[in-house]
């Protein structure tokens, strides 16, 4: 599998068949028993615990399903982690993404006090603070309704374009998947390349 700068793939498969861990692995969360995965020019098998880590912080964005936001810090508190842990604060940065993602009025409210949809797009500007080449997105609309999904899924792909972020999601959503220029699937322990627009 190669994933081309600024590309959009969609990982696609049954519950259970690897989606997540693949990501984990593509993420250098977790690393193959055999293979190779190579990120942003390194291979991750070389690097220690420590280096994947700093790769991360410098290249990488995720999105999860459950958002995985920290309740005692304000969503604005939330957007700025990434920069804080990497040395690189940023309030104007910050100020930015919360405008993209429409909740500059929900700045110092705390994750208990925002809808789902709101905690996703905190998710979602925290994923994007840092300017990641590439950003993971692990289920992005799975919790959350129709409505609120497509307004996510909406707001994904405008800031994918407007950063120029490689995109790598896993989701059951299949339109959301078609919006993708590539689809892959899961099969059988194997992953097939699917062409874009077929449906997966």
């Amino acid at each position: 599998m190669t994933v081309h700068e600024g590309e959009s793939i969609a990982i696609v498969g049954a519950s259970g068949s690897g989606k997540t861990t693949l990501l984990g692995l593509l993420a250098g969360l977790d690393l193959p028993s055999r293979g190779r995965v190579t990120l942003a020019g390194s291979d991750l098998n070389a690097l220690d615990e420590e280096d994947r880590a700093q790769l991360r912080a410098r290249e990488v964005g995720f999105v999860f399903q459950s958002f995985h936001l920290l309740p005692a810090l304000t969503a604005e508190e939330n957007i700025a982690l990434p920069l804080e842990l990497a040395g690189r604060e940023d309030a104007t940065r910050v100020r930015e993404v919360l405008a993209q993602v429409g909740l500059t009025h929900r700045a110092r409210h705390y994750p208990r006090q925002l809808s789902g949809g709101e905690q996703q797009r905190v998710a979602l500007a925290r994923a994007f603070v840092a300017k990641p080449r590439i950003l993971f997105a692990d289920e992005p609309t799975g919790s959350l309704d129709q409505a609120t999904g497509q307004q996510i899924s909406d707001l994904l792909f405008a800031l994918n374009a407007t950063s120029d972020t490689t995109l790598v999601l896993v989701t059951h959503d299949l339109r959301l998947a078609q919006r993708c220029q590539r689809i892959y699937r899961l099969d059988g322990g194997r992953l097939v390349d699917n062409a874009a627009g077929v449906s997966a």
